[in-house]
């Protein structure tokens, strides 16, 4: 079959079962090997790029069994050359090969991308039980030098031996850059062989992945390599790919430099129509952006190098829907038309990649593309994917990321700013009575920024029933009594104002009367107050979006009533959070004003400590009770 000759086990292959189990307890499997080699050379004045894997690993455990599942993947641009399949087990004291005759071809599925050319072989192992063996090998070619793969280290469950082996003619010169791996446990090697450079990368006995709620993604965790080619000699000349910023940018403008050249007299016109009205070029941009919105729906397609190149905008605007690169093509094809200068293309990263452009710039550090309108000092990320998000803010998955922007056949590195607490406030007031000792009350609640988009995408076009559920959820007050009456919305279409609700509702067993004394706590709604990091936490804790909460309970004190204990006021302000929670009394009404922002976006480890205790003092206020005492 062509593949690369690999060693089917380790020095450790003779281990028993057992001894795999004494070394490796309360695991089902164990990988004994996860190994990739590139074979990159010159062949006919061009590089020609192999790729070899090899995987093997041994169910230790009769529940391992059904982990009987592999798979891998490729592509136009990384075709399948071949692959072998086979289980081992034990028969009569000697090793069998089973080869793997169930396999099938799928459609890789990735989150928001509806249609990729990225295939998925999916491969069946047979007769497995507690001492067997999966195996498999698979080649493919890379296509193009640009699109070389990380390699990870690691997986959910424990690995004995992971190495990537990259062997290269002396012509060609390799970069590389090593994630997570602090204490440098992977051990590095570069030796020369038979004329040829061999780097390799080896880490041993890799604990498994644990994957926590909140986490930015597992490339913040997981120890692994981005490899890129620096250049390579032909002829004596010098051919550069990749290994700055600006290399990056030209292998980029190469998909887009002859875009959106032919004139669109119905989508121009549209354009001329849609800004017609309006003087500045941010008002204009404005109204082009919220038109894409609304009318080019978001289909993720991406076969080949479409993974890349953004399609015309006159195709986008006759078919109504396209991905993130043809939305930014149809954006900044129509300011061109509407006479609007400084909207123009860029790449980005989502926050789920870790890199930046200075460590690793390669096409591993974008997965994504917009259209940037610089206003005077201001530049403004139009991302039309997000429908709901309104003008003026990012969409939330790619605040704090650089941005390469292609500005007049150059580029420039922007920073996406994180969007302040403020923008995303969530304010309700809500009027309470005590009535048969029962609440009942009266709210308003205000969403804006991405409080108001994340909500409304959520809900959707739910049905009355649904939605009713789903208000409900949002505006519940006190504990599972509460029952809302009615509730009325505002703004659904109006991205620019806050989205709206307002709600009727009683609250029952929630009021508790001691004699003629009445007790009742104020925080219907206890912010974080389940927000524990737990001890051992490996990876950051990631917030979508930072919140300002604003709220404010109004009750009125009954006529025959007077205050006995009001809770004390209280304020906090560290580097992760701000609160207030005010009391006041004006006439026969008690007022509890409640604020709370959050500052930081992603906690790092050493944050969780002060997280915590922040939040053992709120809890505690929480508890703060007002007692009424009937005359």
């Amino acid at each position: 079959m062509g593949l690369y000759s690999f060693c089917l086990f380790t020095t450790n292959a003779q281990n028993t079962l057992q001894e795999y189990k004494n070394i490796y307890p309360n695991y089902n499997e164990l990988v004994v090997n996860d190994v990739q080699n590139y074979n990159i050379t010159i062949e006919d004045k061009k590089l020609k790029i192999i790729q070899d894997n090899h995987y093997e690993s041994i169910i230790l455990t009769a529940n391992g069994i059904q982990n009987n599942k592999e798979s891998f993947s490729y592509s136009e641009l990384i075709k399948l050359k071949s692959y072998d399949a086979y289980s081992i087990i034990n028969e009569n004291g000697k090793e069998r090969k089973i080869k793997v005759t169930q396999t099938t071809e799928k459609q890789a599925q990735e989150s928001s991308v509806f249609y990729n050319d990225v295939k998925e072989r999916v491969l069946t192992f047979p007769n497995l039980e507690a001492g067997s063996k999966k195996v498999y090998d698979y080649q493919t070619e890379f296509m193009d030098p640009y699109l070389l793969h990380k390699f990870i280290f690691g997986n959910n469950i424990p690995i004995q031996n992971s190495s990537l082996e990259i062997k290269t003619d002396k012509e060609i010169t390799i970069g590389y850059k090593i994630f997570n791996d602090p204490n440098n446990n992977i051990i590095f090697s570069k030796t020369e062989k038979k004329g040829k450079w061999i780097y390799k990368w080896t880490l041993k006995n890799i604990t498994p992945l644990k994957f926590e709620n909140n986490s930015p993604g597992f490339l913040y965790i997981v120890p692994h390599i981005n490899i890129y080619i620096k250049d390579y000699i032909i002829d004596n000349k010098v051919i550069e790919v990749l290994g700055n910023e600006n290399k990056l940018f030209e292998y980029y403008k190469g998909f887009v430099k002859n875009l959106n050249q032919k004139e669109n007299v119905d989508l121009k016109a549209l354009s001329l129509d849609l800004t017609k009205n309006h003087i500045n070029d941010a008002d204009k941009i404005k109204s082009i952006f919220y038109w894409v919105k609304n009318n080019i729906k978001y289909i993720a397609f991406e076969n080949g190098y479409e993974g890349f190149i953004p399609r015309e905008a006159n195709f986008v605007f006759e078919r109504k829907f396209g991905d993130c690169k043809d939305m930014a093509s149809i954006i900044s094809s129509m300011a061109k038309y509407a006479n609007i200068k400084n909207v123009n293309l860029a790449w980005i990263g989502t926050r789920t990649i870790p890199y930046s452009y200075a460590e690793i710039p390669t096409p591993s550090v974008d997965n994504h593309m917009i259209a940037i309108f610089k206003d005077g000092e201001d530049y403004l990320f139009l991302d039309a994917t997000d429908k709901e998000t309104r003008y003026g803010i990012p969409t939330a998955f790619i605040q704090g990321k650089e941005a390469m922007l292609n500005e007049n056949g150059s580029y420039k590195i922007i920073s996406v700013p994180v969007v302040a607490a403020e923008k995303n406030e969530i304010k309700e007031v809500v009027k309470l009575a005590i009535e048969k000792n029962k609440l009942i009350g009266s709210g308003k609640l205000e969403l804006q920024g991405y409080n108001r988009s994340h909500t409304l995408s959520r809900i959707g076009d739910a049905s009355n029933k649904t939605r009713f559920e789903m208000i409900k959820e949002m505006v519940l007050k006190g504990n599972n009594k509460f029952n809302l009456k009615e509730y009325s919305e505002e703004n659904q279409e109006e991205r620019d104002k806050p989205y709206v609700i307002n709600f009727n509702f009683d609250l029952d067993n929630y009021i508790v009367k001691v004699d003629k004394e009445i007790y009742i706590n104020l925080f219907l709604d206890k912010i974080y107050d389940k927000m524990i990091i737990e001890k051992g936490r490996i990876s950051k804790y990631e917030f979508e979006f930072l919140t300002y909460f604003n709220t404010r309970y109004e009750l009125e004190i009954p006529q025959n009533c007077s205050i006995k204990y009001l809770p004390k006021n209280f304020t906090l302000d560290n580097e992760l959070l701000k609160a207030d929670f005010i009391y006041e009394i004006k006439n026969n009404t008690l007022l509890l004003n409640i604020q709370l922002k959050q500052k930081k976006i992603l906690l790092e480890n050493t944050d969780f400590q002060l997280w915590n205790e922040t939040i053992k003092k709120l809890k505690n206020n929480y508890t703060e009770t007002l007692i009424l005492l009937e005359k």
